[in-house]
């Protein structure tokens, strides 16, 4: 079975943003998402250059899809496109002013 690009964004909404209980495809840093053959390619951004959990965030990144039927091999390529409070979804902003953070 070939695994489909939408497959791969629902199992990057299991990765969470190390603070907030918001996935890192709600919190805007998926920057593109591709699958070919059995190798899925992901761009990844970080809200700030310095953020100190890049590695981890990379890492649940690639254990998750690793874990989509038909992935065998991920590629993360780390990109900074700036990010700003615009590129939250609705349901990342919606849980991030439940928790009170505006």
């Amino acid at each position: 079975m070939s695994a489909t690009v939408d497959d791969l964004e629902v199992a990057l909404r299991s990765v969470h943003d190390p603070e907030y209980p918001v996935s890192v495809l709600d919190m805007g840093l998926i920057r593109g998402v591709a699958v070919e053959g059995d190798t899925a390619t992901v761009r990844l951004t970080y809200t700030s250059m310095g953020c100190p959990c890049k590695e981890m965030i990379a890492d649940d990144v690639r254990d998750a899809l690793l874990a989509v039927e038909g992935i065998a091999r991920v590629e993360v390529h780390e990109v900074f496109e700036p990010w700003t409070h615009r590129n939250l979804s609705r349901r990342a902003r919606r849980t991030l002013t439940e928790l009170g953070v505006t």
